[in-house]
């Protein structure tokens, strides 16, 4: 059994007693076919079919109520305290178990905010107060996003090794895709060679493998996550990257920028040159800003400001997001007070956070200059975990 699980698990206990949370439950079903965010910290890998339940209590009772045939997989996990195997109806055990913990809160995984902490579906919900209704406990639910976002957010020493192991791979994978590349390529046949790399390196792409990488060639080429097209790659222009690999079920994310030169140039021209300069400038300023304790939305602050300060326009993102078991790692999110983010801007940074840091910019005529960096957040400041992009590939 991995003991990533066991250590999480651990850290879960220490963030109850932090909150002074009396129990934390997961309550899930057939997750094969769509299973809470959470589950790979608390139980590992493996699939629950029937109803089940994982609690966690400030005392550190692990206890899991579930179906009698998923029963030995949760014991052999190593991590609960107690599993309690049922046949007809989850409804008995898990009302003795509340009865003999009678917590006073039940913290739930719901969040308006945060995706990773929203894993209890709208039908579960109501199965599990239709199972509360007429206890004492039915009135005592609140949403477990603040554990989640903790739990999810605070890496351990384990799990920083493998971001920065995927961050390696990712590099050497770029480092082939440079020296491969060359003028008159479609943005599709560079993508199958980055595929082809991942397939070497045995790994897989950290989100949607058909816009991962996504690959941005000149100023024609849309911008986002859509798939790589068959744009050709031309001399004078820009060439962006946007590319993860999911490696050790820990991800990178990381965007590299190429100026094609013109025949005849001996260097980027003066827009491309300012464009890029004002954007690792915009890395620098919210790595600069990212220590335990500032919120989020200052980082993004400092970042948004160098860009339209140089006369940019503001780009229509966040400058960052929380980066682990998926490229976008819920938690706090750094960017500006939006609706769309709801509260995440708002949240503190903290020891073990991982974040990207991406701020972009279009250079009319050129194309779109974007940088991402992976960023540890230490007990006094922030670190790259790999080595950052400092100056313009030219090919």
């Amino acid at each position: 059994m991995d003991t990533l699980v066991h250590e999480k698990a651990a850290q879960a206990v220490g963030i109850l007693d932090e909150l002074g949370i009396d129990l934390w439950l997961t309550f899930v079903r057939e997750t094969s076919a769509g299973g809470d965010p959470v589950l790979p910290l608390i139980y590992g890998p493996a699939d629950l079919t029937w109803q089940s339940v994982l609690i966690y209590t400030l005392a550190d009772d692990r206890i899991c109520i579930l179906g009698q045939f998923d029963a030995d997989t949760a014991r052999r996990t190593g991590v609960f305290t107690s599993v309690i195997p049922y046949d007809e109806s989850i409804r008995p055990p898990l009302l003795e178990t509340l009865a003999r913990l009678d917590p006073r809160q039940i913290a739930i995984n719901y969040s308006e905010s945060d995706v990773v902490a929203d894993g209890l579906s709208h039908g579960m919900y109501r199965v599990l107060t239709a199972y509360l209704e007429g206890t004492p406990w039915a009135d005592r639910l609140m949403p477990a996003e603040t554990i989640i976002g903790a739990l999810r957010g605070r890496k351990t020493p384990a799990e920083i090794a493998r971001i920065r192991a995927a961050v390696e791979t990712t590099a050497r994978i770029y480092e082939a895709t440079f020296d491969y590349l060359k003028p008159g390529m479609t943005e599709i046949e560079v993508a199958a060679f980055m595929h082809d790399g991942m397939t070497q390196h045995g790994v897989t792409a950290a989100w949607d493998s058909a816009s991962c990488p996504a690959v941005n060639a000149g100023p024609d080429s849309p911008v986002g996550h859509g798939a790589p097209t068959d744009i050709k790659l031309e001399r004078g222009q820009l060439l962006h990257f946007d590319f993860g690999v999911r490696q050790d079920d820990y991800c990178s994310d990381i965007q590299r920028m190429v100026y094609l030169p013109a025949d005849g140039e001996t260097e980027p021209p003066e827009p491309v040159r300012r464009g890029f300069a004002t954007v690792l400038r915009a890395v620098h300023a919210a790595v600069a800003t990212m220590r335990p304790g500032v919120p989020a939305i200052e980082v993004d602050a400092a970042a948004r400001r160098v860009v339209t300060d140089a006369g940019y326009p503001e780009y229509k993102y966040a400058t960052g997001h929380h980066l682990g078991r998926s490229a976008h790692d819920g938690g706090g999110v750094l960017g500006p007070a939006w609706e769309r983010y709801g509260d995440t801007p708002f949240r503190a940074l903290e020891p073990g956070h991982v974040y990207t840091v991406e701020p972009g910019l279009m250079v009319p005529g050129y194309g779109y200059v974007g940088l991402e960096e992976d960023v540890l957040v230490t007990t006094d400041g922030a670190v790259y975990l790999g080595a950052p992009q400092t100056e313009l590939i030219l090919r």
